[in-house]
């Protein structure tokens, strides 16, 4: 057999022939309580939620754009026994885990065991993203700006905030607000506004009962609040094809608060809509920025998966950086609602299935361009 030489010009036409022979797996959360799921129920410090109405609307998506061997699996004991049988070539990790710690990773490091490539996060990229005081860990490190933090576990003994010296160290002459929150969660559950050093304690108890994990402990930015989507160099929209020098940014959102809304509320308690969220004019210096910041992450964590970035700025208007959403919200934008990537394709003269053609074909351009020789079975496919 000739080896494969891949060349980008000639993706659609790979495309074309992967439509009909590329079996895809699209799998969400599996439910814990299910029979066969798990050997032994026991917890999970991240909330739980299936995804699997997102799963499906990417999964009709891709049987939209002409993809014939599309399924939707579950994530749970049982998923290597299901991608053996349907002789799965490709996931798409829409999947928050199903129970234990770290959870998001879980998936991942199962499918480089299998030896399944995946849309999605590696294991390491994974975990760092989802843990909150990881990834703020790393962006002090390569310099990006983040909100002074530290973290706090009742294992380490009751918090008092004027005896703890990181405490003091951290945040020497600060005399704000704190925000307390879990240090891996979804949708803004369980964060604790704390107006007074001496309750800090107090709210991560709290956290620790809901949660079983670790706190983190960061100012109270009151600045405006942002959120910008990046992917990878691959983009389809107006039915063309183009690799871009940069990792595409997108759904660059100023996210509106109510009066007394001190966080973005919930998902879970309120939905997304237009009327919550504004497009950056680009005469708004913050949007550049963030554009900017967004690629330079991508770059740094050498990412090659969608992530959206939170952020917020100070009260002297610099920018920091929150945290990244390893598994944003990919929902089809209805009449009423949206999610914060696909709120700003319109902006980019693309429709939802260009955003889910973008992403695959950026991971199958990712894959033939760095690792064809460990996807044999794929590029086999081009060749029958």
């Amino acid at each position: 057999m000739m080896e494969f030489v891949y060349d980008f010009s000639q993706l659609p036409n790979y495309l074309e022939i992967l439509k009909k022979k590329l079996r895809i797996a699209v799998i969400y959360g599996g439910d814990k309580t299910a029979q066969g799921a798990v050997i032994y129920q026991t917890h999970n410090p991240r909330s739980t939620k299936t995804y699997e109405v997102v799963a499906r609307d990417i999964a009709a998506a891709l049987t939209d754009l002409g993809f014939q061997q599309v399924c939707v699996l579950p994530d749970d004991a049982t998923l290597g026994d299901r991608l053996r049988e349907k002789q799965i070539h490709l996931a798409w990790l829409n999947t928050g885990g199903v129970q234990g710690y770290n959870p998001v990773c879980h998936t991942p490091a199962i499918l480089e065991m299998l030896g399944v490539p995946y849309i999605g996060h590696n294991p390491l990229n994974s975990s760092i993203l989802d843990n909150k005081h990881a990834f703020k860990r790393e962006l002090q490190g390569l310099g990006f700006p983040t909100a002074p933090f530290m973290i706090w576990h009742p294992a380490q003994g009751k918090f008092i905030a004027k005896n703890n010296v990181r405490f003091q160290q951290t945040f020497t002459n600060y005399q704000g607000a704190f925000l307390v929150k879990p240090v891996s969660g979804r949708a803004s559950l369980n964060i604790h506004f704390i107006a007074q050093p001496e309750d800090l304690g107090e709210a991560i108890a709290n956290i620790h009962q809901q949660t079983h994990n670790t706190a983190l402990i960061e100012p109270f930015l009151t600045g405006r609040e942002f959120c910008v989507s990046v992917c990878g160099y691959v983009r389809h929209r107006q039915d063309k094809f183009e690799k871009l020098a940069a990792p595409f940014t997108f759904s660059v959102l100023e996210r509106l608060l109510e009066p007394d809304e001190k966080i973005f509320t919930s998902m879970d308690k309120k939905a997304i809509t237009g009327q919550r969220i504004r497009f950056l004019e680009d005469s708004d210096p913050a949007k550049e920025k963030l554009m900017k910041l967004a690629q330079q992450v991508y770059w740094e964590f050498s990412l090659n998966a969608l992530i959206r970035i939170d952020a917020r700025m100070d009260g002297t208007g610099n920018i920091q950086i929150l945290e990244a959403n390893p598994k944003p919200d990919l929902k089809r934008p209805g009449a009423n609602v949206t999610s914060l990537v696909a709120q700003g394709l319109s902006e980019q003269q693309m429709t939802y299935e260009d955003l889910i053609l973008s992403l695959i074909s950026d991971r199958l351009d990712y894959l033939f361009t760095n690792h064809a020789q460990i996807i044999p079975h794929i590029t086999a496919l081009l060749a029958a």
